[in-house]
């Protein structure tokens, strides 16, 4: 068990279940992964089994903006 690698944040990495992800953030407790087909993920950095990739991160559109609709002044 444990991480035989480097793990930092923008790292890709690879898991058994999910697949390629990212790691979005990490500290002594938990390490959060952001995977490509399954979201984020939060697991116990000591028991957490990860390889390293070269599969690159998907492209992903950019998010829109919610539009707001203006109010209409009291007349």
């Amino acid at each position: 068990m444990g991480l035989p690698m480097r793990i930092a944040p923008g790292v890709r990495v690879s898991h058994a279940q999910y697949g390629a992800g990212t790691i979005s953030a990490h500290d002594d407790q938990y390490t959060v992964i952001e995977f490509d087909d399954h979201g984020s993920k939060r697991f116990v950095t000591r028991m957490v089994t990860l390889e390293s990739t070269s599969v690159p991160a998907p492209n992903k559109a950019p998010k829109k903006k919610a539009v707001r609709k203006k109010k209409e002044a009291a007349s």
